[in-house]
């Protein structure tokens, strides 16, 4: 495995290992409960095809990412199944927007994705959203992942590095649009959720 530190990573993608502490951690995992007591984990489904993700999710901010085999890929301002307003994005979050993003606005959406050992996420882009001048800012916690990241075109070489609890990714300027993914979970190697698994909590402007 490549370390990013040897490797270059594209312009515009910063890494930021252990961004946060073990105790603004354990913080974000209970407002992550609260959100989900409020808005439930769901299984996201393709479009078309309806195969699930293997993924379980849910949403905070004023609008959440869906997907359905009827709907496709969108943002929304209500839970798939409760059809209750999202709940807020946390402060802690908010703050990291405005110390990492170099945007004037603020986050819309927050995703919550739950990763179990077996889950992954195939290589995609980020581009469901209305304007791409806002940069996605991911925080990883629980469990390391393999994060994998290629360039704009689905076909350009990838590289791939772990990703470790309290890391923050920040996919800004030219790298906005490239195709990353998680290519598998290392189980047992956090403490942090009582019964393992990863947590990925990502922050977007959907609109200009």
């Amino acid at each position: 495995m490549t370390s990013p530190a040897v490797r270059p990573l594209p312009p515009g993608l910063r890494y930021l290992p252990g961004h946060f502490d073990r105790e603004a951690q354990a913080g974000l995992v209970e407002a992550v409960r609260a959100i989900v007591r409020d808005a439930p984990l769901f299984v996201p489904r393709m479009p078309k095809t309806g195969k699930p993700l293997s993924v379980r999710m849910t949403n905070c901010g004023p609008l959440g990412w869906v997907t359905d085999r009827e709907g496709g890929y969108r943002y929304q301002a209500h839970h798939p199944a409760t059809g209750n307003p999202w709940p807020a994005i946390p402060e802690s979050l908010l703050r990291l927007w405005q110390a990492v993003s170099d945007h004037a606005g603020p986050p819309e959406a927050c995703l919550v994705n739950f990763y179990d050992a077996d889950a992954r996420m195939g290589l995609h882009q980020d581009r469901d959203e209305s304007a791409f001048s806002a940069p996605v800012v991911s925080v990883s916690l629980g469990d390391q992942c393999l994060f994998r990241v290629g360039g704009l075109e689905r076909g350009d070489p990838t590289r791939s590095f772990r990703l470790s609890s309290g890391d923050v990714v920040v996919l800004g300027g030219e790298s906005r649009l490239v195709f990353h993914g998680v290519d598998r979970i290392y189980p047992g190697t956090s403490t942090l959720l009582k019964n393992g698994g990863r947590i990925n909590l990502t922050l977007r402007r959907v609109n200009p």
